[in-house]
């Protein structure tokens, strides 16, 4: 029974795309995975000869905003087709059963491909009050999580909530909430935090693993590399006004307005490494600096208690010229003067028609979506 399940490359047929849309899926994962093009024929090749693998995905303490982020993925293959095409087995928020018929596809995936299935987590897993405080079906998340954890060939961790333990788990926490990892010791687990993660991330980790059978390279916090590598405040594109000691004092002042660095009113940028500042939301039109508001480095351990979000790191080890916000002002006055200054401003004229440019070319290929 197992070899007559689609491929995914029948299924995406199925849903009616072209094999053209299909190569332009295999090369747009392929690139935002970091690979090389000469890799877009493997992934293809994969995706084309490989039965769909199963998926689990479980819910416990979140919000929901992983899966609504995964579904608005800005591919239409990936919006409309990897989640069947994965072969989403069980999930609460997206199958059409409920109750007993939800549980019962869930068991029966776990028995006909004990082994095989990927299990996916959103959410963090109360061990407070025996873990009563979150239970589906008569059972404590707990109970489900190991259950499920059992029979996974390996586990996806989607967002803070479940990398982290995000809000749930902040102080004082209450409900003594825990991210997946300090649960299930004897498992590969994947860490892919953010509240919530990108779309085209969560896919991304899921095509690595379809294609090449294994989990992506991930760092020491395990997450994936290709998108946890560096830090938002290295793509910034407001990056050269913190080099200039150029801030914004408040959201309201003339500085904000000129687009100034928000590293003063708070912006976690440059301890947070995700992925934002490049990929972006909302088929890469925009991300919060760029929206005019800092980043609170939802992506990082414990970003709930690592201070009020709109107060400026006091600060920064470990930068190399940055130090602090007044420091970098300073020094750049002293050292180096005006003509300093004025080549970062000139270098920001740059970046602000590039950023014209990227905001224009999202508006078309938005509209070329919905065209297609």
């Amino acid at each position: 029974m197992k070899n007559k399940r689609e491929t995914y490359l029948q299924s995406v047929l199925k849903q009616g795309y072209s094999r053209r849309d299909f190569m332009k899926f295999a090369t747009y994962m392929a690139a935002y995975m970091g690979l090389e093009t000469s890799v877009v024929g493997q992934v293809a090749r994969q995706l084309e000869n490989t039965p769909r693998i199963p998926v689990i995905w479980e819910h416990y303490q979140e919000c929901t905003c992983c899966s609504e982020s995964f579904i608005r993925s800005d591919h239409p293959i990936v919006s409309d087709i990897i989640l069947d095409k994965i072969s989403l087995d069980y999930t609460l928020t997206l199958m059409a059963a409920s109750g007993h018929q939800a549980e019962a596809a869930k068991h029966a995936t776990m028995e006909k491909y004990h082994g095989e299935y990927i299990l996916c987590v959103e959410g963090s897993v109360p061990l407070g009050d025996d873990g009563n405080y979150c239970c589906i079906a008569g059972r404590t998340a707990i109970d489900h999580l190991k259950e499920a954890a059992e029979g996974a060939a390996v586990i996806i961790a989607w967002g803070s909530c479940a990398s982290n333990g995000c809000v749930q788990a902040a102080y004082p926490n209450p409900t003594e909430a825990v991210p997946i990892h300090k649960i299930i010791k004897n498992k590969p687990i994947v860490r892919v935090p953010g509240c919530p993660p990108i779309g085209e991330v969560m896919a991304g980790v899921i095509v690595h693993y379809v294609t090449f059978g294994t989990l992506p390279e991930l760092d020491r916090l395990n997450r994936p590399k290709a998108f946890y590598a560096k830090r938002i405040h290295d793509s910034c594109y407001r990056r050269p006004y913190y080099d200039a000691g150029l801030f914004a004092e408040s959201f309201d002042d003339e500085n904000a307005k000129k687009g100034y660095c928000l590293y003063k009113v708070g912006c976690r940028g440059p301890m947070t490494y995700n992925s934002c500042g490049t990929i972006k939301w909302n088929n890469g039109v925009s991300f919060p600096i760029q929206s005019g508001h800092g980043c609170i480095g939802c992506s990082e351990d414990n970003f709930w208690d690592n201070g009020p979000f709109y107060e400026r790191i006091s600060s920064l080890n470990g930068f190399g010229i940055e130090a602090s916000a007044d420091q970098v002002g300073k020094a750049t006055a002293a050292a180096l003067g005006v003509g300093v200054t004025a080549h970062a401003i000139a270098a920001n004229v740059a970046k602000r028609n590039e950023l014209k440019n990227s905001i224009a070319e999202g508006t078309r290929n938005e509209k070329q979506v919905r065209e297609d």
